[in-house]
């Protein structure tokens, strides 16, 4: 059930050589720079966390203001890149304006602390000529020994926590884009890796060329200096009333107002949608069935499907039976659904089946890449059967933030919302408008369209044991359905921590001069309890803590990816069984 990683085969477009090449001034790059610290400093919503516990104050410029004179714009690029990437946030990046990606017929990954081959194209790579195969291990990229080459890779790659981000740099060793890497384009033409071959225990070193496509950017380009020559001398500058019919101001600060949708949403919700994301800047990050209907293991014996094979399925489903018990099984690939009331019908007749045919659910959650925080709460309606404590969100109360929630609070009284919801919306917005007058962030508040932090459930939720796979790709809605569910003792977590992305993200036009986009956390999720971690202050923050497992259990192991996770799948059923048949 794994997902082929099928590579379209382009004429290499690049015949220039890449080389430096400085356009900006001094002047530029301190605009550029301020800039974006500007923006997390108006709307970025753990910095106190970051500055007491992750120790970066993104407030204090000096070190980088140190580096932007000695540097060509790629180089400057990848100072932006440090900034960010000092956050140690998820959700945080910095996106570059590029067409330009190289990639290699084949695919890495961690298993067991080692990078192996987990994904290969034969129709490029055929076996007569590159016999490695799945589970061999690279030991050298272009001579470089592998944690070398990983480690180099970490800054582009921040998950929130060591091993997540450990992860992505395995996928950027065989996959390049210059949104993401400014220098992309100086990889030569091929590539060589030495492989140690499980076989026979020896090392092959083989040549594979990069698939280009694009055109690789060489700077960022020439641009005038305001108050400074060339500028236009004339004694009629344009004004707002010779500017022509529709035209409208750039903003270096345009929010891009494209949120993941939500058509279940009553309308005086909108006003909000824009904060509902729980989502990275990359929809594809190089895994194995990343944020993909099918899971990551091979389906259990005797499995028998329901949903999942038609292309408008948006949850895969189905039984199988184990030691007398019926078992059911709902993968959860995403928070993002084309429809989210399609796919709320599609899970309420999942459940009803579920409810009448099963004994216990596997839910899992795993390789799950985020999306519509309200989507997840409508998903945990239907799997705890009882009222639960939802997730609370801080928010930094900008003035997006507060016209939000006042044209919602409008909008909620024109249509003659219920009273209940209408006083819960008041609250939310009194303590916005306290938390802006005073400063900081705000109370845990709800973003949900009831205004309360408690739910009750949906008349079809599922009423029996319920186990939940989580692992260090489980991302962001994903992190926070597994806190719900852990949170309200609806049942074990199984797998491994969560990411750690713990908040709503908006992404922003960030720089005049380099033209970056930057993901900005905008609020911190709050579980309303205390939790307790070897590594972290006890914190009620899932940001960088992440949702740690009741069950420990890895799956990126070389067994398990050789046998199609039969280990992980048999040690699973047997943690539900124990919850049906204690």
């Amino acid at each position: 059930m794994k997902r082929m990683w099928n590579v379209v085969v382009f004429v290499a477009l690049c015949a220039r050589p890449a080389y430096a090449q400085t356009d900006l001034t001094d002047q530029q790059r301190i605009q550029d720079l301020d800039q974006l610290a500007t923006l997390f400093a108006k709307h970025y919503a753990a910095y106190e966390w970051k500055r007491d516990v992750i120790g970066f104050d993104l407030l204090r410029l000096n070190p980088w203001l140190q580096d932007i004179h000695k540097q060509d714009d790629l180089d400057f690029e990848e100072t932006l890149i440090d900034y960010v990437a000092s956050l140690n946030d998820a959700h945080d990046s910095i996106i570059f304006p590029s067409n330009f990606t190289a990639n290699l017929p084949l695919t890495v990954d961690l298993y067991d602390g080692k990078v192996l081959v987990d994904n290969i194209d034969r129709t490029l790579l055929p076996k007569a000529q590159f016999p490695f195969t799945i589970g061999d291990e690279l030991v050298l990229l272009d001579g470089v020994p592998i944690n070398g080459a990983l480690e180099s890779l970490y800054k582009y790659s921040v998950l929130a926590n060591s091993r997540s981000t450990a992860r992505l740099a395995a996928g950027q060793l065989t996959s390049r884009s210059q949104q993401f890497l400014p220098h992309a384009g100086d990889v030569a033409d091929t590539a060589f890796l030495t492989i140690r071959l499980a076989a026979t225990g020896q090392l092959q070193t083989y040549e594979i060329p990069w698939i280009k496509r694009g055109f690789p950017l060489l700077s960022a380009g020439t641009a005038p200096l305001p108050g400074r020559k060339p500028y236009r001398e004339d004694n009629n500058p344009p004004t707002k009333t010779n500017l022509g019919p529709g035209h409208v101001t750039p903003s270096d600060f345009h929010r891009h107002r494209n949120p993941i949708a939500d058509d279940s949403l009553p309308d005086y919700m909108r006003p909000l949608a824009p904060f509902l994301n729980g989502v990275t800047a990359s929809d594809d990050m190089g895994y194995i069935n990343w944020g993909a209907k099918s899971p990551v293991f091979a389906p259990p014996p005797g499995f028998v499907l329901r949903r999942g094979a038609a292309s408008t399925d948006f949850f895969l489903t189905g039984t199988y039976v184990a030691n007398g018990a019926r078992i059911g099984f709902l993968r959860i690939p995403n928070e993002a659904p084309p429809s989210v009331t399609t796919a709320l019908q599609q899970l309420d007749a999942e459940m009803a089946y579920f409810n009448a045919n099963t004994d216990g659910l596997i839910v899992d959650v795993m390789n799950n890449s985020g999306g519509s925080l309200s989507f997840a709460e409508s998903i945990l309606q239907r799997l705890i059967p009882a009222p639960f404590h939802t997730m609370g969100f801080e928010i930094r109360p900008t003035p997006d933030w507060s016209s939000a929630f006042a044209e919602m609070l409008t909008r909620a009284e024109e249509t003659n919302a219920p009273a209940g919801v209408i006083q819960n919306l008041q609250m939310i917005f009194d303590e916005v408008r306290r938390a802006a007058e005073q400063g900081g962030r705000t109370m845990p508040v709800s973003l949900n369209s009831t205004g309360s932090l408690t739910l009750t459930p949906k008349a079809n939720a599922y009423q029996k044991p319920l186990l939940l796979l989580t692992d260090e790709l489980t991302l962001s809605a994903g992190d926070m359905i597994a806190a719900v569910i852990q949170d309200n003792n609806r049942g074990p977590l199984f797998g491994m921590r969560t990411v750690g992305a713990g908040g709503s993200v908006v992404v922003y036009d960030a720089t005049a001069n380099t033209n970056a986009q930057v993901s900005i956390t905008v609020s911190l999720m709050n579980r309303g309890r205390l939790i307790q971690t070897p590594e972290f202050p006890p914190t009620p923050y899932i940001e960088n803590v992440g949702v740690r497992p009741n069950i420990v259990n890895d799956y990126m192991t070389r067994t398990n990816l050789l046998t199609g996770g039969a280990a992980y799948v048999q040690a699973f059923t047997a943690a539900l069984l124990s919850l049906i048949q204690p």
